[in-house]
């Protein structure tokens, strides 16, 4: 678990890396917390402000490399998410930026028709595999959709571009993880845990 003092040093981080990118500019981290060097997922988002449409998300959900790397790589990445623009300069003043800080995915191992037994909207993220295809929602996203465990399994097949239903059916796996969330509650402003229960 981060303390708020270490989700804040996650968003201003992300803010950081998030200016410097967009502006071309030489990237002059601060120092971050020694818990930074253990290996960790996370996700960064861009929401533009004060409508919250997304404006970027890109992360890593396994823990493959130091948390710094990952938070610095995610930042970059989500300035120039394919489904959007790049991010332009003239923008900065208008996003506030989320971070979500992941623990290791674990599979829901169990029969296909008890897997929603075992999500929990408001705490469980969800990585859906099949074949080639793969998907991941964040914890967050169910909940600011309004869905239930159902609609929340159907749409992460949809995101692996599989059609819904597809986690029901066999060889399909189904993975769970939990996250902090820390953001901006305006631009370059007061950081705080978002909580989603």
């Amino acid at each position: 678990m981060f303390s708020e003092k270490e989700g804040e040093a996650a968003v201003r981080a992300a803010r950081q890396v998030v200016d410097s990118s967009t502006k071309n500019e030489t990237l002059s981290l601060d120092v971050l917390p020694e818990k930074f060097d253990k290996e960790m997922g996370v996700f960064v988002t861009i929401n533009r402000y004060p409508s919250g449409d997304l404006r970027g998300c890109i992360g890593y959900p396994e823990p493959i490399m130091p948390l710094k790397d990952a938070l610095v790589r995610s930042s970059t990445s989500a300035t120039r998410d394919p489904r959007f623009p790049p991010l332009s300069e003239n923008e900065l003043d208008s996003i506030v930026i989320e971070v979500t800080l992941l623990t290791p995915p674990e599979e829901v191992d169990c029969s296909p028709s008890d897997i929603p037994d075992h999500i929990q909207c408001g705490m469980d993220g969800l990585i859906v595999s099949y074949r080639n295809h793969s998907g991941l929602l964040l914890p967050q996203v169910p909940v600011e959709q309004g869905w239930d465990v159902l609609e929340f399994l159907d749409n992460t097949c949809l995101k692996a571009g599989l059609p819904p239903g597809t986690w029901k059916e066999e060889g399909c796996n189904v993975k769970k993880f939990q996250g902090q969330i820390f953001k901006e509650k305006e631009p370059r402003g007061e950081i705080v845990k978002k909580e989603l229960c």
